[in-house]
């Protein structure tokens, strides 16, 4: 009879036989960025003490899920493994979770009771538990007649939120009638969720058409779009920026009656550039995707990059030119703190 074993990745002999196993498998990406955030694996073993199957947890995400199913009844073990990991999240008080995997597996994860979000030719993913999207949903704000309104989204981490980022909302605050603007909610940031969502919403208050919201864990979140906020492979990133694109189409867009998408051009991102071009490909037609030149001073273009980089520089008083008072009276009252987050190691140059 099979046996579930807790696997410690930090022995070098039980990583390895881990490695060779997903290996085997068709899985070979054992970069410390996906690596290092598991949380914890388990292995699978026969009865000759041969490791049949493995999963891990990261979060609230299933990976390096695998199974041979040699000898055995076929998806009995992979059923094990899975029930094994949601119980091991059920004990940590984690009763929703997401699974990106190969799309030959998503029906397997769908006899077990995950329901596809979003599947490309390569990759689908899956969710499980509660609050779930539709949960996600029916708690954001909407207005009168939605339906019959021009609605519009824009997706941003404003970290921290620019005039450039405020020039973009009021352009589509003045041709739309109702426009959502959803702060990513995955905490990676200089600037945390909490202060990042009151600065947008400090930002664009006196905007009436425009709502401010969480992007939850559905737009550029950790669980759809993990290289958004780590540096990746250019075919991870087209993976994972197809994923949430089609989660925005398919889930949150009819949802909303969003008929238009709003982008910045990005032109110092790599990974901020695959997004829009995915955007572009994915939204379109059904959804009007309109991407707008980044806004700039005195020739120099606006990036909450360069507030960062000034920040860390101790420039305080050049940061004035490029963010609106509300987000420059919170960095004139948290100036210490935020430059201790930066020496204590905070990363800056990302997203």
């Amino acid at each position: 009879m099979d046996k579930i074993v807790d696997l410690y990745l930090n022995i070098p002999a039980t990583r390895k036989k881990w490695e060779n196993f997903l290996a085997k498998r068709g899985i070979t990406n054992f970069s410390s960025r996906e690596v290092e955030v598991i949380d914890h694996t388990f292995g699978l073993f026969d009865d000759q003490n041969e490791l049949v199957g493995t999963g891990s947890v990261a979060g609230n995400v299933l990976k390096y899920l695998a199974v041979c199913n040699q000898d055995a009844v076929a998806g009995a073990r992979f059923n094990q493994l899975v029930t094994v990991l949601q119980q091991y999240l059920f004990n940590q008080n984690i009763y929703h979770s997401f699974v990106f995997t190969k799309e030959e597996y998503a029906a397997s994860f769908a006899h077990l009771g995950f329901t596809e979000l979003a599947r490309t030719e390569t990759a689908a993913f899956l969710e499980s538990g509660t609050p779930d999207i539709d949960d996600f949903l029916v708690n954001l704000p909407q207005v009168a007649n939605q339906a019959s309104q021009q609605v519009a989204a824009i997706v941003m981490n404003a970290n921290p939120f620019t005039l450039g980022h405020r020039q973009l909302v009021e352009l589509a605050s003045r041709e739309n009638g109702l426009v959502y603007v959803f702060v990513v909610a995955t905490d990676a940031s200089l600037f945390n969720t909490k202060e990042r969502q009151e600065l947008v919403k400090a930002g664009t208050a006196d905007l009436d058409n425009v709502l401010v919201v969480s992007g939850g864990d559905y737009l550029v979140s950790q669980s759809t779009f993990p290289a958004y906020f780590l540096k990746s492979p250019a075919e991870l990133i087209v993976s994972q920026t197809a994923v949430d694109a089609l989660v925005f189409k398919n889930k949150i867009a009819p949802a909303l009656a969003i008929k238009r998408r709003y982008l910045g051009t990005e032109p110092f991102s790599r990974t901020t550039n695959f997004y829009n071009q995915s955007l572009v490909s994915i939204l379109s037609p059904e959804i009007d995707v309109r991407i707008v030149e980044r806004f700039s001073t005195k020739e120099q273009i606006i990036t909450a990059t360069r507030v960062r980089q000034l920040l860390k520089t101790d420039q305080i008083a050049a940061i004035a030119a490029l963010v609106p008072a509300s987000t420059m009276n919170f960095m004139l009252a948290h100036q210490q703190d935020l430059q201790k987050r930066i020496k204590e190691g905070m990363n800056i140059n990302g997203n």
